[in-house]
């Protein structure tokens, strides 16, 4: 039995066998063969069990994440019959004297090579399938296994070096328990796909994928960050019954799903999920989400080969808006840039993407992919409560270009017969120190204010949350985080405009009584923490949380902010 310490990202308890997710090695060797009908006899069967998982996969696809999803693995199904790509390989096994998987190689270098170079976009990207294809085939061909996550039909926890968004949402809950990952923390993209998915991981062990086998047992705790590899059926009983005490009082805080969000002296704060898809909205429903207070419209964008059409993201748009039934639903316009890429817009690499051509500044540029999603929601805009907000918005002058192209698309709109909504509020992310020193400036423009603490903090801090290097300084109750957002409370409220916070901090137990003080009007959080939250809020009365504000905010450390918390309100 051995056990490894990480950063507690997604609470709950997970135990089931190890699925290693990492990239195989296909280095392949020319070697010459000798029987190359045999050869050849090999290829195909490599390509007819090829064949046999892609149907699988996409069948998968088309129930699970949609046609667009699944119309991928048509098109590489279309390849792998493809006797322009398949004969030229057959050919060189029989003419060279080779084998099969060098052959493939060779030929399919070939194709990818000439279509890279092609100017005609449909042509790129028949590249990218011949290259996926035939990495498939080769694994088949090599004995090497290809992971596909959303493949996977029996009870495991995933062992990786890291899960990219768009792996994570792929996840089937049904058989993946658990996660967790040798990098990231908590506030990693893919720690908050796990929390709004509900499955326990912990992240930035530093030696999961060297030190877990495939099929070992692992125990996963989401609470404390342990993860516990092959244990003693001592150890296996002890944490069956943690995993029971999870559940008993996760049907405690269910109770309360239902109920309106009411400090102890009656003062009403609004308790919103972040989410990710229109999926996420039954988690902040069954978890008694009063609102949705960040919708991430990049996971529209993500694992695909091109931009959604404004009909798929208008389709999207107008899920969640429905399903939430009136409650407010605070859409976030593109967000991309930073470690959230998307392969097929072939932006420059940057030396810091974070604080590069990202969020509203590409969509400020690259005005074609913004007004395509104002659009959408603008369309989308009558079938709930819609509100809409720009991300990374460091002047008054970004804001002021932004809001002005939206109702350009809305004018538009209009004048074409299209109703929309004349309720629409038009806020903005609060993520740059600067912008949270003249919140007073931006206060007079905007409907409303979200602060996006997970990178407020890592700003301020000048600490980049993913290095475990620096995680000592990705501090949310720092004095100085703690000083911008009251510029931004107090701005807003002067100006008789509402804010939230849609960063981690917003469900933290450490910071829910300092933020209740002063005077956040809107806790954003995954939906998992929301039950959690109300109940703690229930607790605390909102005018004792706001007497110590001056005293908190005049402390100098961390330290003493948590300790005095601690102390004061009984955590």
């Amino acid at each position: 039995m051995q056990e490894l310490k990480g950063i507690g990202a997604s609470a709950g308890i997970a135990i089931a066998k190890a699925y290693r997710l990492e990239e195989p090695d296909l280095t392949v060797e020319k070697k010459n063969i000798a029987d190359a009908a045999a050869e050849v006899s090999r290829f195909d069967e490599a390509i007819v069990r090829s064949k046999e998982e892609l149907e699988k996969i996409k069948e998968h696809a088309l129930k699970e994440l949609g046609q667009d999803k699944a119309d991928i693995f048509s098109a590489h199904l279309l390849v792998l019959s493809d006797p322009e790509l398949l004969n030229p390989v057959k050919e060189k096994i029989s003419t060279d004297s080779v084998n099969a998987e060098f052959a493939l190689k060779e030929t399919a270098s070939m194709f990818v090579t000439m279509f890279e170079s092609m100017d005609n976009e449909y042509m790129k990207e028949r590249a990218a399938d011949i290259r996926d294809v035939t990495k498939r085939v080769t694994g088949h061909l090599l004995g090497v296994e290809i992971p596909n996550p959303s493949m996977i039909s029996e009870e495991v926890v995933i062992v990786a070096e890291d899960l990219t968004p768009s792996d994570t949402a792929q996840l089937n809950r049904q058989f993946v328990k658990g996660f967790t990952t040798d990098i990231g923390g908590r506030t990693s993209h893919s720690a908050i796909m796990a929390r709004s998915l509900e499955i326990p991981a912990v992240v930035g062990t530093k030696a999961a994928t060297g030190t877990i086998e495939n099929g070992v047992t692992v125990i996963v705790d989401g609470i404390d960050g342990d993860v516990i590899i092959d244990p003693s059926s001592e150890t296996l009983k002890k944490y069956e019954e943690k995993h029971s005490a999870y559940l008993a009082q996760k049907a405690e805080w269910a109770k309360l799903v239902n109920e309106p969000t009411v400090s102890k002296d009656g003062h009403h704060v609004e308790l919103a999920a972040n989410i990710g898809t229109p999926d996420d909205v039954k988690g902040v429903l069954e978890n008694g989400g009063e609102a949705v207070g960040l919708y991430r419209t990049e996971f529209l964008y993500m694992g695909r080969d091109q931009l959604p059409t404004e009909d798929e993201q208008f389709d999207a748009y107008k899920t969640v808006l429905e399903r939430m039934e009136g409650k407010s639903v605070v859409v976030r316009t593109l967000d991309i840039g930073g470690d959230k890429e998307l392969p097929y817009l072939q932006l420059p690499k940057e030396m810091n993407p974070f604080l590069g051509y990202r969020a509203i500044r590409l969509c400020l540029e690259e005005q074609e992919i913004f007004r395509t999603q104002l659009r959408a929601l603008l369309r989308a805009s009558t079938y709930g409560n819609l509100k809409i907000m720009f991300p990374m918005i460091a002047t008054v002058n970004e804001f002021k270009q932004a809001k002005a192209i939206l109702l350009e698309e809305k004018e538009k709109l209009v004048k074409a017969g299209v109703t929309v909504s004349d309720d629409i509020e038009v806020g903005m992310m609060v993520e740059i120190p600067s912008t949270a020193v003249i919140a007073d400036q931006f206060a007079t423009e905007v409907d409303f204010f979200s602060i996006g603490t997970n990178d407020l903090i890592q700003y301020t801090m000048a600490a980049d949350r993913m290095n475990e290097r620096v995680a000592y300084l990705y501090q949310p109750y720092n004095p100085a985080i703690l000083r911008l957002i009251t510029l931004v409370i107090e701005a807003a409220h002067k100006e008789g405009k509402w804010v939230g916070m849609c960063g981690e901090m917003a469900g933290d137990e450490i910071a829910i009584p300092i933020l209740l003080g002063l005077g956040l009007d809107e806790f954003s959080m995954s939906a998992t923490s929301i039950l959690p939250a109300r109940t703690q809020i229930s607790k605390l009365s909102k005018k004792e949380a706001e007497s110590f504000k001056e005293t908190i905010l005049s402390m100098s450390t961390t330290e003493e902010v948590v300790a005095f918390v601690k102390e004061t309100f009984n955590k």
